[in-house]
């Protein structure tokens, strides 16, 4: 039987949420039609409040001294385990996960595959290998990619779809990870994987010095480069959706796109200040996947071949 909530709490809740803690992410959200905007919201509450639960942070910003993660991480499964029985948590993020779980499938191993990146997080786990920072990716944002492709409607068993859903949060985190080399440094964090420093003949904890800059551009430009590869791969994806949905996942595929494009441009000035989209330029993607939404899509498919995929970790 299905929890009863207090829906118009928790959509209310959610939609602060998402104002709160992703400008661009909301401004896309808008393209959708009215009852998968409310249910993308609601997911992103969760998810919103989980990672804050893991960092002990308020809709990102500065994290708390001392936060004990392991154990937020731990009341993370609980509270989501709660969520899956059915149960009414009083916890208005798990609350909006239960509401949405009431009119959406989401099988349990995709959000346990998000938790486990809250999980990597805690445990101040860090990439060897490129393909432990993919890994790490999928299970921060290509997971979420996945949960979300099933809110606007893919079918559970259209795996090819869901991979290419994966894609597009893979291509977000690796946008995420050369935008921020900076302020993870700040906070004694490094997504870079350790072959790729030792490569460069950086030694560890010193990617940040001035006299590594040149090098860790460089770097930058590998990450831009992945980041296309995947968000190329996911625009192919999106024309399994509705054509709302394929237009706020364009337009949401460009504006992230974008920061890693930018921090690609700016070389070894990438991090003298944050890399960001302008509020023009973010429009002018809403209004390009608009028009592309009314074109007849294209024909030439986008392999996968050569790019990390989920099966690896399933």
């Amino acid at each position: 039987m299905a929890a009863t909530y207090d829906a118009a709490m928790l959509h209310r809740f959610a939609q602060d949420s998402i104002a709160r803690g992703s400008k661009s992410f909301a401004l896309a959200s808008q393209l959708f039609d009215a009852e998968t905007r409310d249910r993308v919201w609601l997911l992103y509450a969760w998810c919103r409040a989980a990672d804050d639960m893991t960092d002990g942070q308020d809709h990102g910003g500065t994290m708390s001294q001392g936060h004990d993660a392991a154990a937020a991480v731990v009341q993370i499964r609980a509270l989501t385990d709660a969520v899956y029985r059915g149960e009414v948590t009083g916890e208005p993020a798990f609350d909006a996960l239960g509401l949405l779980l009431n009119d959406v499938d989401i099988p349990r191993h995709i959000i346990d595959d998000i938790i486990d990146g809250f999980a990597l997080d805690a445990a101040e786990w860090r990439p060897r290998s490129e393909q432990d920072m993919l890994k790490y990716c999928y299970h921060v944002a290509g997971a979420v990619g996945v949960a979300m492709a099933l809110v606007m409607g893919i079918d559970p068993d259209d795996q090819r779809t869901l991979d290419r859903a994966s894609d597009l949060g893979l291509a977000f985190q690796l946008a995420n990870i050369a935008r921020d080399v900076a302020e993870d440094a700040a906070a004694d964090r490094c997504y870079l994987p350790v072959e790729w420093l030792v490569e460069m003949d950086i030694p560890p904890g010193q990617h940040m010095h001035p006299a590594f800059r040149p090098r860790l551009a460089v770097m930058g430009k590998w990450l831009a480069e992945m980041a296309e590869e995947y968000e190329a791969s996911a625009r192919w994806g999106a024309r399994k959706l509705p054509p709302r949905s394929r237009w706020a996942v364009l337009a949401a595929a460009g504006i992230y796109g974008d920061i890693a494009r930018e921090v690609r441009r700016r070389g070894q000035g990438a991090w003298d200040h944050r890399a960001s989209t302008t509020k023009m330029a973010k429009l002018g993607w809403i209004a390009k996947a608009g028009w592309s939404v009314l074109r007849r899509p294209p024909q030439r498919r986008i392999s996968r071949d050569g790019l990390w995929t989920r099966a690896t970790d399933l």
